[in-house]
């Protein structure tokens, strides 16, 4: 059985992957954790991603137990709330993306607790209200769609979900049944940052996931160079960084304190991964 896209209000997901398709070359989608190493230095980047070549930004909502995420993305998310990072926060960096960008497809990505604690209706709400569209909630399975992905979808903010190495042909239905937006494949096994791409069984994966839904197939964990990015979005629809653009802050800092050429220093490497992707 193919699934068809479910079809949120908000359109920029769509929008892009189809002018990546017209373009005839994949995207590149980064993962920023918000707030991290602070306020300031983070939307400075954040701001900066479009025309350093980012296709999608993914903006993390900062945790204190981010049981999917390696030791560089614990620690970004650490540093983030150390700073005052908080959901209101991230939201307002996404207003701030949108106020000057009204294209670039905007996904926040974490975990339930703090949406929970939030208050669904109120964080779909205000999520919409500042330009969000899309979640990929890493700890909400399909069993569990009732609690966010339904609401979200009726609200008009797509909900991505996850494939791994082990979704095999019987469950990748029960994955692709809500899922609008992209599917997004987690290429390697355990946590993200911990190990390198391998871009052939990832091509296998991404051939077998197309025959069930007609949802582009973003793939991530292990991208770590602009080599990484170009031979993954040969065969997938875009490549996926976070972990090394979230080691490009860290290896920035002084003692801990940001410094002036953060920003620079990190747009400067996706710079190179965008020209990966488009190479």
């Amino acid at each position: 059985m193919r699934f068809a896209q479910p079809t949120p209000d908000s359109g920029r997901i769509a929008n892009r992957f189809a002018a990546l398709k017209a373009e005839g070359r994949g995207g590149l989608v980064t993962y920023v954790t918000a707030g991290d190493p602070d306020y300031e230095t983070s939307l400075k980047i954040l701001k900066g991603l479009p025309d350093a070549g980012a296709d999608l930004i993914e903006l993390g909502m900062p945790f204190t137990d981010p049981m999917a995420d390696g030791p560089a993305i614990q620690a970004a998310g650490l540093r983030a709330l150390e700073n005052g990072q908080t959901l209101s926060k991230t939201l307002a960096m996404a207003c701030a993306i949108r106020e000057g960008d009204a294209d670039v497809p905007i996904i926040l990505m974490g975990y339930y607790n703090p949406i929970y604690s939030y208050g669904v209706e109120k964080f779909l709400s205000d999520a919409k209200e500042s330009g969000v569209d899309g979640l990929i909630i890493v700890d909400l399975p399909p069993e569990e769609d009732e609690e966010l992905c339904i609401p979200a979808l009726e609200a008009g903010v797509n909900f991505i979900r996850l494939a791994t190495p082990t979704t095999d042909d019987k469950r990748l239905p029960t994955v692709l049944r809500n899922t609008s937006g992209f599917v997004y494949y987690v290429s390697i096994l355990g946590i993200t940052g911990t190990k390198t791409v391998q871009a052939a069984p990832v091509q296998q994966a991404v051939s077998r996931i197309k025959n069930h839904t007609d949802l582009p197939v973003a793939v991530g964990f292990g991208i770590k160079t602009p080599e990484d990015a170009r031979a993954i979005s040969q065969s997938a629809d875009a490549a996926v960084v976070g972990s090394a653009i979230v080691q490009q802050v860290k290896a920035a800092l002084d003692d801990g304190v940001a410094q002036d050429d953060i920003p620079g220093r990190v747009l400067d490497f996706v710079s190179s991964l965008a020209a990966g992707v488009r190479s």
